[in-house]
């Protein structure tokens, strides 16, 4: 009867230890990544190319290409999403900085932090 409740409270540790460092590990980032801002980046200043830029933070670290023509962003690739990517505001997000030619963007309504992730990427591609 005692090494059955000696089992149960090491598979109780084990368990307790496995949720914290999952909830450590999934928030670890968050506080940076909601209070980053974006810079403006003048592209007209850049050579045509392909620039590529990372994020560190956490669940959010991510990696993107950005192709410029003409001095202006034609394409962004992802090369390493977030952990956990919602590819309908990746792709909201890369169609807005497009359009608008800057990481000066909305972030995305409910993805706030991967938004301002995937934004800071692409900044640290085209200030290299």
């Amino acid at each position: 009867m005692r090494t059955y409740i000696k089992i149960i409270l090491g598979i109780g540790i084990l368990v307790v230890l496995i949720i914290g460092g999952a909830s450590f590990y999934i928030t670890r980032g968050l506080s940076s990544g909601k209070d980053m801002s974006t810079n403006h980046i003048d592209t007209s200043q850049l050579k045509n190319g392909v620039y590529g830029g990372k994020y560190n933070g956490g669940r959010w670290s991510n990696e993107v290409s950005v192709v410029l023509e003409g001095g202006k962003i034609t394409k962004i690739n992802v090369v390493k999403s977030v952990l956990v990517e919602k590819p309908e505001v990746t792709s909201e997000l890369i169609k807005n900085v497009i359009e608008k030619q800057d990481t000066n963007v909305d972030a995305v309504s409910g993805a706030t932090v991967t938004s301002k992730a995937y934004l800071k990427a692409i900044e640290n591609a085209l200030s290299k």
